[in-house]
């Protein structure tokens, strides 16, 4: 993870501990991860972002258990600290110091045009903090002070990657210098996974654990939530993926239907989707040919494929949950190589800046 490799592209990305790992995470992000740790073209880190789940709403007690958990299933899921370095943020604190730099560089009103803040802000109406609307500026932080070159990011971040081009931009320009390179978003394609208790919004934490499906969750609980899953009642497609598709990306006064027959259809793509995802070849098409869809059949078969699919999962997490010792000291170790990065970008900083 150093400054200048010109043979391996720099990626990073971090991931907020803010309970279980989905679904939603596995396949917008952490499928991707374990890819691309073994891709020769890149020089991955992948970190756990504590100081960025501080803007949300949560409970200090147990914020130091969801971060060890969160060290846990990333390890749990397949990456390798031998061909990644993994840290936590916290134990990196260049990257708030490198924050503050970029804060006196980025206009407010880039800050006010980002997309994520109206969003988070919806969500915690009564905790509009100045953390949700700097969120950006620490994201910046987080890649540049390791001359990040690429940051894997699905569509709905793009917005924030381009705001990290435009920060390394504006400092380079101020100080005159050549030092920070202007990341690159790398897109892969991946499917939005909804919600599974209100399918016009997508899957995520914030909305309840009967909204999504963890990682962890055993084969029973899964099943519990498939069944409760909201989907259309008559168990029929009339509407296609990219009309709906279409239709969501409007106003709600501009789509022409009404909020609960989207939802149906929203709901039952969603089914068939995670189906797509994680069912063998043949057999969401094969419930798609035979509507009526018959939910009897659909929401046991796909709770089953997906309970198959992590099992080796839920087996490597209690393993390492025996041995918490042997995951934090991974990642101290990860941190310690990060900091070697991150000491020597704030060293160039503060002498570019004027203050050593």
């Amino acid at each position: 993870m150093t400054a200048g490799n010109n043979k391996r592209k720099t990626l990073i990305s971090g991931i907020q501990p803010s309970g279980q790992i989905h679904l939603g995470n596995w396949v917008g992000a952490l499928k991707n991860w374990v890819r691309l740790q073994d891709d020769p073209n890149f020089e991955c880190s992948f970190f756990v972002a504590d100081y960025h789940s501080l803007s949300g709403d949560y409970d200090p007690q147990g914020k130091r258990c969801q971060i060890i958990e969160t060290m846990t299933e990333l390890l749990a899921v397949g990456l390798d600290p031998g061909k990644c370095t993994l840290f936590c943020q916290s134990d990196v604190p260049e990257h708030t110091e490198l924050c503050w730099i970029f804060n006196t560089l980025t206009p407010l009103s880039f800050l006010e045009r980002m997309t994520q803040f109206k969003d988070k802000s919806g969500q915690q109406d009564k905790n509009i903090n100045l953390g949700l609307l700097d969120y950006p500026v620490l994201q910046a932080a987080d890649i540049l002070i390791h001359h990040g070159q690429a940051v894997p990011v699905g569509r709905d971040q793009v917005q924030h990657v381009e705001l990290t081009r435009d920060i390394a931009r504006f400092y380079n320009r101020k100080y005159g210098v050549d030092y920070f390179p202007e990341p690159e978003p790398y897109l892969t394609d991946t499917p939005k996974l909804r919600s599974l208790t209100d399918p016009l919004k997508k899957m995520s934490k914030s909305l309840g654990e009967k909204s999504y499906v963890a990682l962890a969750d055993a084969p029973e609980v899964i099943l519990k939530k498939i069944k409760g899953a909201v989907s259309e009642t008559e168990g029929r497609t009339t509407l296609s993926e990219k009309e709906l598709d279409k239709l969501l990306s409007k106003l709600p006064e501009e789509r022409g239907l009404d909020e609960e027959t989207l939802r149906g259809q929203a709901g039952v793509w969603n089914l068939i989707g995670l189906l797509r995802l994680f069912g063998h070849e043949g057999e969401a098409q094969a419930i798609l040919d035979s509507q009526p869809i018959r939910y009897g059949e659909l929401k046991p078969l796909l709770a089953e494929r997906i309970a198959e699919r992590f099992a080796d999962f839920r087996k490597r997490k209690r393993e390492l949950e025996a041995d918490p010792d042997r995951v934090l000291k991974i990642f101290a170790a990860g941190g310690e190589r990060a900091r070697e990065t991150a000491r020597k970008t704030m060293e160039d900083v503060r002498r570019t800046i004027g203050i050593r």
